[in-house]
Order: structure tokens, then sequence, then C-alpha cells
């Protein structure tokens, strides 16, 4: 029996330099999915039937005329290959092969590799090519290869497109019968970009059958009521879903009221989306039945996968893989389902007893259990769902790509997020930096509250909170309030000891309570009570009307120095708040450009009384946790408002001198020698130097297993040791990135000068931090790297490195050998 396709090759023994790393899942530009991995010795037969499927005019163009086909030896020879000199990869269709790309080194020119492509006819026009050239180029590339040479015959305008459509840079030969393409495969901004547009559609291609099914079938739908089985079901027919919904069940004739079949294969046709509630040890085998069926794809709300330990965590990857080979996607294992509210979908395809209402907030969640209590308390704070994912333990479909989805999702306007870990760190830190913009995404991450972390989210434009408490307060803002200009805050009141608390609140959360302009006292004197406080906070006096909240809550929205209202007040101190609450949304809605906010305080039933249709005033318990909510909204629009910056181009930078560095090196850490020309290659000079007058600081880069690649820099000595006064920046680094980092230290008054004295080059510095940025980025073999110390010198006299270490990936000589 031939290994499953799908599967981990078991016998690697047998050819240690198969690179598993390139074994990765794949979705074409019509959102299919598939799964890319290196050809192994046991896909010969496989080799053969899949030449054996191609038409004459497949291998006309393959072998650039009359049609001449291998013998069968001669095909199974093409699944023996070194994956360094010569790599051939696969795209599987379920057990069979869709396409095949392969490259052979030049011998004259190791540069430089002849690589041919061959897509399965049934397959020609859904994007295989283009998924392969990435997935080769990126091998090539780190193998030292800096060329793909092609030739094709000049009526083959699809493989003609791939080529010029992929923005690598592309050198055409003269036109003729046959068309020579040469391909540099270094990542240009504009490659990079393309391939960036074709995965975002892509992935919602493929996401389409997941949270837009026309139909749905629940295996392992029970009778019971309170089991999971029936309440999925009940849920899809309670949440008005529009399509056909499929119990299945082979010892029931009918759940909860819709006609249940006894097996897959037993449909009256093949089910979109397809949820899976049956014991584990069973969910493979119907995972099989579902691809059989042309199920597209999956939710297995199962447990007893990865959470039970190293063979549960097997078995959820083999499952992941044969779900992409068999063009399915897979949600889970162990997550309580998804849900999409939008007029589209109307579906409630979980198990929860609490379904959330219609909204504009999207979630994902990482924690099956903790999406049930999330959906309850939204329900109860009157927070509308556009959209809910659990994606339990993540093995496919993953949080940037639930970020594409929303983040073209018209019903969508903020995305929560409760993350723990990120397949694709480097990818989540790309979407985020895209979607962010136009769309806050707010985070809670169970991590220690560290600098790092949320330096990290708010270089993405990630709002971190600390706590589910924090995260809903933030959304309830800024999912019905605008986020504010500024950080200048109004208080209204009619108690002083709450506004007191709600001014502190404001300074620990970034936020300034000004005093009024002499122009807005003016007004609001005569207007008020004679006893009325009108600097800021304005106190009202417990004998405040709801006329007075209306003139004191316009006059601040217009003050020009006001960017937001917070309102407090406390109703055993007058009656009538639904008078209050009514002249709080007039006023908010005379000025919908500043957020306002509300606390009533003891206040039973207040989240009701200020919503009037769309427009809705956020109202927390407590004041403090109206401040924490703003300061999140205003720091995220500082972000959004101040420019991004730019990845320069660096002068100096020979990158293929550091591949072929990096390729012939097994060694991990490098040597000193290596490390001095690999640092080298981008233009930073590693040389002996005696301490300068300035300080000394070094500069780091380390794997964080949330955002990838991570610089830190900081002073050496006490500041970094003592007060941990280290700057991070998660890459690619833009030149604002650089500036900001090394000014954010609190010891930067020692090199602008402030501190006395002439200080530091700063633009030198900022120059070596993008330099290291940049070789992390070309390079991801690099694990770790240190530079300590960096003498800084006086302006004009640049920095100097004086020791640097760097370690490499274990897998870093392609093949392991070279």
């Amino acid at each position: 029996m031939t290994t499953p396709p799908y599967t981990s090759n078991p016998s690697h023994t047998l050819y240690p330099s198969y690179p598993e790393d390139l074994e990765r899942p794949g979705l074409v530009r019509t959102g299919r999915s598939t799964f890319v991995r290196p050809v192994r010795p046991e896909d010969a037969d496989r080799l053969v039937a899949f030449v054996g499927s191609l038409s004459r005019a497949t291998l006309a163009y393959r072998s650039l005329g009359p049609v001449v086909r291998a013998g069968d030896d001669v095909i199974r020879r093409g699944a023996h290959v070194d994956y360094l000199n010569e790599l051939a990869l696969v795209a599987l269709d379920g057990d069979e092969i869709a396409g095949l790309v392969r490259y052979v080194r030049d011998p004259e020119e190791p540069e430089h590799a002849e690589v041919t492509f061959t897509i399965r006819d049934d397959h020609q026009s859904e994007g295989f090519g283009r998924l392969l050239l990435e997935h080769i180029a990126a091998a090539a590339r780190a193998r030292g290869i800096r060329v793909l040479e092609a030739d094709v015959l000049a009526d083959n305008a699809r493989m003609i497109n791939v080529f010029l459509g992929s923005g690598y840079r592309t050198e055409v030969g003269p036109p003729g019968q046959i068309i020579h393409f040469e391909i540099a495969v270094d990542p240009q901004a504009q490659a990079v970009a393309r391939a960036e547009r074709r995965e975002q559609t892509a992935v919602r291609r493929s996401l389409k059958p997941l949270l837009e099914p026309r139909s749905v079938a629940v295996i392992g739908a029970n009778r019971d009521p309170l089991t999971i089985g029936h309440e999925i079901v009940a849920n899809l027919l309670r949440g008005g879903f529009s399509g056909s919904v499929f119990p299945v069940n082979p010892r029931a004739e009918q759940i909860a009221g819709a006609r249940a079949y006894a097996g897959v294969t037993d449909l009256p046709e093949p089910p979109d989306l397809a949820l899976v509630a049956v014991r584990a040890e069973a969910v493979p085998g119907v995972v099989r039945e579902c691809a059989e069926v042309g199920v597209k794809a999956v939710v297995v709300v199962s447990t007893g996968f990865g959470e039970t330990g190293a063979e549960g965590r097997a078995g959820e990857l083999e499952l992941a893989r044969f779900t992409r080979a068999s063009g399915m996607r897979l949600v889970g294992p162990n997550c309580m389902g998804v849900v999409n509210t939008t007029p589209a979908a109307r579906l409630a395809a979980t198990f929860s007893p609490a379904l959330p209402t219609p909204g504009r907030v999207a979630m994902s969640s990482q924690s099956g259990p903790l999406g049930l209590a999330v959906l309850d308390y939204a329900r109860r704070l009157r927070l509308g769902f556009s959209g809910f994912v659990s994606v339990g333990h993540a093995v496919d479909v993953s949080t940037d790509e639930l970020l594409q989805w929303w983040e073209e999702d018209p019903g969508t306007s903020v995305i929560l997020l409760h993350v723990e870990t990120f397949g694709d760190p480097r990818r989540f830190a790309r979407v985020a930096r895209r979607v962010a913009p136009r769309k806050p995404i707010v985070a809670v991450h169970p991590g220690h509250a560290d600098s790092a972390v949320s330096s990290l989210f708010a270089q993405s434009g990630v709002i971190r909170t600390r706590s589910l408490q924090e995260l809903f307060d933030v959304a309830l803002l800024l999912a019905h309030q605008p986020p504010p200009p500024g950080n200048r805050v109004a208080v209204i009141t009619n108690a002083g000891g709450p506004a007191a608390l709600t001014v502190g609140a404001c300074a620990a959360s970034g936020l300034s309570v000004p005093a009024l302009g002499e122009r807005t006292r003016q007004t609001l004197r005569p207007a008020l009570a004679p006893h009325a406080d009108v600097s800021n906070p304005i106190d009202l006096t417990p004998t405040a009307t709801a006329a007075h909240y209306r003139q004191a809550l316009d006059a601040a929205l217009a003050d020009d120095d006001i960017d937001a209202a917070v309102v407090l007040f406390m109703p055993p101190l007058a009656d009538k708040p639904d008078e209050v609450a009514s002249a709080i949304l007039d006023a908010a809605a005379a000025r919908p450009d500043k957020p306002v906010l509300a606390s009533f305080l003891g206040g039973a039933g207040v989240a009701d009384l200020l919503h009037r249709g769309d427009l809705v005033v956020p109202t927390y318990t407590f004041p403090e946790a109206a401040a924490t909510s703003l300061g999140h909204a205003a720091a995220y629009q500082t972000w959004r408002s101040t420019p991004a910056g730019v990845v320069p181009d660096l002068a100096g930078v020979d990158a293929e001198r550091a591949r072929s560095l990096i390729a012939s090196c097994a060694a991990c850490p490098v040597s000193e020698a290596v490390a001095a020309e690999l640092l080298a290659s981008y233009g930073i000079a590693v040389r002996g130097s005696e301490p300068a007058p300035g300080p000394d600081a070094f500069l780091s880069v380390r794997a964080d297993p949330v955002f990838g690649p991570v610089v830190a820099f900081g002073l050496t000595g006490d500041y970094a040791d003592l007060m941990a006064d280290v700057a991070h920046r998660v890459t690619p680094l833009s030149d604002r990135d650089a500036r900001e980092m090394v000014r954010s230290l609190r010891a930067a008054p020692l090199l602008d000068g402030r501190a006395g004295g002439p200080g530091v080059d700063l633009a030198a510095l900022e120059e070596t931090v993008l330099r290291i940025s940049a070789m992390v980025e070309d390079h991801p073999e690099i694990e770790a790297l240190e530079l300590r110390p960096v003498r800084l010198l006086p302006p004009g006299d640049g920095v100097a490195v004086a020791h640097a270490t760097i370690r490499l990936a274990d897998n870093t000589a392609a093949g392991g050998s070279s």
C-alpha cells in the first residue's frame, strides 16, 4: 500500500534530505484548496498516472513540439530527486497529482536552473501554474538559484500569462516559435503585491462555502435535545438558514423537524459545508467520505485531538493535510462552529445556546468553551455580531484568513480576536497592517502584558487588550461611535466623586481633560444651575435636569479643543434617567464626528435607554472602563492617521552573496567570520573598536512565536538589564518604524543630545536597523542575530559594530547537504 499523498513521509531515513519545510497548503485563484509538497520516490506510480492523463495538446506544450510520450520507467525516475540541484513539487487533487513543477540546476551556471510546468487538463485555467511558480521560486531562492529559465511555445498563452503576470522581473527572448523566459526569483515589491492580491482573492473564494454555504450537513446529528449534534441542527433551522439542512444519523428518520439521512453518501446533493460531531476515532473516516461526495468545507467540533498530546496533534495535522489535498477547507478540531448573521448567509452552525443578534462586529476565537461565554455576554451587552468563528486548534483555516474575509465584508466594521498563536505570523502581521487602517482590530492575548508584545501589536495597528471585559468594552465603543480625532476629553457629571475617578482614569489611558475654552464657559454659565462648575469636568450638581445635560454636551462637543465626551449620571441623585438618556442621544446625533460615552452608575436597563435605531451611545457600569476604552480608540486613531512610512531600497546590498554564504553553512550558529561576511553583504561592517564617548547599544533579532522575526534595540548595561528599556518592532521595518524605534527608549535623551553633549549619529543608527530588517526578511533561515556592542558615535561618524553572532535554522542548508 502506498503512502497517502497527504501524510508526512514515514521513511525519511531512506532519504534524509527530504525538505519537510516545503510541504505547505495552497489555494489557487478559484479558491480551490490543494496541498503542495516535494515529489517522493513512492510517487512513481502517481507520476505515471499523471502523465497518462494528459491530453495531446498539453503534452505538446510540455515537450515544445511533437508529442513524444516517455516510457513509464523514465517517468518513474522523475520521482527521485536530490532536492537541491533537482527539485520537483506536486500540487495534489485528492490522491492524484493536479500539477507538477520541476527545476534542474545548470551545472555551468549554478545560479540558474531550467524550470518546467505541467498542469493536468481539467485543472488548467484555475491558477495552479501561478501557485506552483510562487512555491518553486521560494524554494529555488533558498537553494542559491537566482534565475529560473523556461522555454514556452509562442501559442501557449496560459503559461506566458503566468510568467508575465507574476510580478517577478522577467527577460523575454526574441519572438519566435519558442519564447525563452528568464525569471529573476528575488521577491520584488511588485511580485509580493501581486501575490498578496492573488492570495486575498483565493482565500475569500475558498471560505465562501464555509461562511456562505448553500447547504449544510450535520454528521453526528442526534435526536436527543441538549446534545451537540441536535443543537447544531436546531440552531441552523432556528437561525433562519435559507439553504438545505441535512442531519446525518443512521438510526433516525427526523431530527429537530428535518429529515435525517443514514450517511453522507445518501444525501440528495453534495453539501457545501459539513459539521462533524462524532467520536475522534471516527472523524478521519467521516471526513474522507465528505471528500468523496464533494463537500467543500468541514467544521470538526469533535474533541480528542491536539489537546490529548502528541498523538492527537499528529492526527489533526494529518487531517489538515488530507482536507487540503482533497480541495476542502477545515475549521477545528475542538471548536464550537461558525456563525454568519449577514442576510446572504443567516448561518448559525454552532451548538451555542446563545445566538448573537445581527450587528457589525466579527470575532475569531481559538477557544471553544470561551466562545460560549463570549456569545452569551455579547447578547447581554446588546453587541451585535456579523460573524463569529471558533477556530479551535486552527490546523487549517487561520485567523489571518478570517481577517481577509472580514476585510471585504461590508457588514463588518470591527474585528475582535482571541489569539494564542498564529500559524503564519509574518502573514498575520502583513494582513493586519493592511486591514487595520480601514477596520479596527481588537485582540486579547493570554500572554503577559510585556512591552514587547504590546509594541508589536501597536506597530501592526492591532488594539491589544488584557482581558475579555476590556475587549468588549472597546468593541462596544468602536461598533457604535467613531474613534476620537484626538485625546482631549470633556467629562460631564452630576456628582464630583465619579468625575474625579474618571479624570484619573483618563490620565492613565493617555487622555487629557483640558479646561474648556472661554467661549464655551460663557455659553454654559447662563444655561446651567448657579452652582454648576463649567471648567472641566463640568459638574452640573445633583439637581441637573435632562435639559442641563443636553446644553452641557452640546457646548462641549462644539468646542474645537474637545475631541470626545464622557457623560456620568447618578440616577439616585436625579429622577427621569430616560429623559437624560434621550438628551444624550440628541446631542450625540448632532455631532457624529466626536464619540460620546456614558456611565449611568447604579442604573438598571440603561443600555436599552441609550439605543435609538442605529444610534447607540455605549454605556459602562463604571467610568474607568469608559476612559480605558476611549484611550484605546484614541491611540488607534493616532496610529491610523500617522504616515505609514516606506520600506526603503538600501544601497550596497548583495543578497545573492548572502544567499550563497547561507547555502554553504550547515553549522548553527555560524562562525564569526561568516557572520561578518553576511553582515557585510548588507552594508554593515563588523570591526573591533575602542569604546566610544557615547553609550553602547545592542541590536538583536529573535523568532517570536506570535509575530515571527522581532528586532530589539536598547542600550547596554543597566538600561536594558534593570530598567527593561528595550524597543521592539516586527519586520519588515519602514523608515518610520526605525525612526520611532530608536527614539522610543526612555533613555532617548542620551541619544539625541537632550541630556547634554552632541548625542549620537541617529541617521546611521536608523539605517543599521533597516539593514538588519532587510537581511532577516530576505533570508528567513536566520533564526537569531545579535550585534553587541554597537558603538554609538557622534553625529556624522556613523556606528561601529564590534561583535556579531548569527544562528541559522536547522534546515538552512537545503536538503541537509551542499
